[in-house]
Parts: structure tokens; C-alpha cells; sequence
């Protein structure tokens, strides 16, 4: 997919998405505030540790900041050497699997929206050794847009745990049938950026969290009216499992042990 360098640049600079941006996030914030205050609480509680987890991040550009969540896992869990999450993963916490179903840790991310680290939508942020330096170079215009707090990815593959537990190497099965997809998810967003498309994408989220199969139709519709890649298409419709996949840019499917 070619994606216009100076549309990308216009659209980083068109006044109405970071107008966007800070509206919602402070609505989010106020409206959330109360919940957001309780599962803090919650999860110090239980272990009596911070109930923050600041992840390094990619940032817009290549550089590099600090994302905010509410701590779904025990002290300390990325020393694991595992960074893909499976549903029964042992790293998460009772109180954390259930801030994660009602996705609750990541209302936190709205601070980073206000700071202008992230965008209420966009590519979902991700770090260096883990991620980005996997990239092939038409993955890495990933990168020319703020990362997001959702996305359309977010909402097909909201069941990543599911379909990673069980796997011996989680992270390299994330790399052969779920990254490909992602990855295409977010360069046909990049192309296709709006603030309607803003709008449809908190929509379809919202609605995801309830009903995650109207979700899904939604970007499947989505997808349509753009005559989107039939393939992607067909991924997105999530009746059968994701197929493993080369990443944009790349003519194999990860075959390596990924770190």
C-alpha cells in the first residue's frame, strides 16, 4: 500500500483531530474518573505496589515515551521475557482480568492523549525490542502518525489472548498470524484518516466491549466501502481463524523464534 507523505503530514497537522483528541479525553477522564479511582485502589490493594505501569513506548517519528495503564499483571512482569499475553496468562492478576475485560486499564492512556504523546485513535503503540525493530519498511509508516488508544485492529483481534493461549512461543505465533493483520489495519487507516472515521472507530469500540460481533461487522463494512484488500477483508470477518501471513513489505511468514 502507498501511502502520500504529504497527505500523512496534512492530516498530523489538521487542527480538527487534536481538537478531537483533547475533547474526548477530557470527557473520557471526567466521566471515568470515579472507576478509574476504584481499580486503582483495587489493584494496590492486592499486592500493595503501584497500581501504575509505565511502558516505554514508540512514539510518532521514532522517538520514544512513556504510556500509562493501570496495572492488570504482577510487579515486574515484562522480566518474564514474554511479551504477548494469552487469556490464561499467569502474569495477570484476579483484579487485572477483570480491568482488562471492560478494557478499564487503559482509560489512563487518556493522560497521554492530553500530553499529545498519544491520539484517542491511531496504530496501537509499541516498543522497540519487542516490536518496531521487526518492522519492514512499509511497516514503519506506522510510525509517521501519534500511536492510538484504539484502533480497528483493536476491535478484530480484541480476543488476542484467546488465540495465542495454548501456544508454546506466543510471541512468534503473534508475529506470523496476528501482526500481519494488524499491520495492514493500520497502514488502511493511515490512508484513510478522518475525523469521521475517528468518530466510527470510538463507536465501533464502545460497542465492541458488549457486542463484539456488531463490532466486527462495522469494520467489515467499513473495510467495504473503501474497497479495502478482499483478503483483509475476509480476515476481518473473523469466521475463521487469522492465517499466518508475511508482514507488509516482506515475501515470508516469520519462521524464527522471536525474543
Amino acid at each position: 500500500m502507498k501511502i502520500d507523505p504529504r497527505r500523512v503530514e496534512e492530516r498530523n497537522s489538521y487542527p480538527l483531530k487534536r481538537m478531537f483528541d483533547i475533547c474526548v479525553a477530557v470527557i473520557a477522564l471526567t466521566v471515568t474518573g470515579p472507576i478509574l479511582l476504584v481499580s486503582m485502589l483495587l489493584v494496590w490493594r492486592q499486592d500493595r505496589h503501584s497500581p501504575f505501569y509505565m511502558a516505554r513506548r514508540v512514539a510518532r517519528g521514532g522517538g520514544d515515551f512513556t504510556m500509562i495503564k493501570i496495572r492488570s499483571m504482577i510487579v515486574r512482569a515484562e522480566s518474564t521475557g514474554v511479551n504477548s499475553t494469552c487469556v490464561h496468562d499467569n502474569r495477570i492478576t484476579p483484579v487485572g482480568r477483570f480491568i482488562r475485560r471492560f478494557k478499564i486499564d487503559e482509560l489512563s492512556q487518556f493522560i497521554n492523549v492530553l500530553k499529545g504523546d498519544m491520539s484517542v485513535v491511531g496504530p496501537r503503540p509499541n516498543t522497540w525490542a519487542w516490536g518496531v525493530e521487526l518492522y519492514t519498511m512499509v511497516e514503519s509508516k506506522t510510525l509517521s502518525v501519534r500511536p492510538g488508544i484504539t484502533d480497528l485492529a483493536s476491535i478484530v483481534f480484541s480476543d488476542e489472548g484467546e488465540i495465542l493461549n495454548g501456544a508454546e512461543h506466543p510471541d512468534l505465533l503473534y508475529n506470523q498470524i496476528i501482526r500481519p493483520w494488524k499491520s495492514r489495519l493500520a497502514l488502511w487507516y493511515i490512508a484513510n484518516m478522518s475525523l469521521f472515521l475517528d468518530i466510527r472507530i470510538c463507536w465501533l469500540t464502545a460497542v465492541a466491549i458488549f457486542d463484539k460481533r456488531r463490532a466486527v461487522s462495522g469494520v467489515v463494512r467499513l473495510l467495504e466501502c473503501s474497497r479495502a484488500d478482499e483478503m483483509l477483508i475476509a480476515v476481518c470477518r473473523r469466521d475463521l481463524p487469522p492465517p499466518p501471513s508475511p508482514p507488509p513489505g516482506a515475501d515470508r511468514i516469520e519462521t524464527g523464534f522471536v525474543k
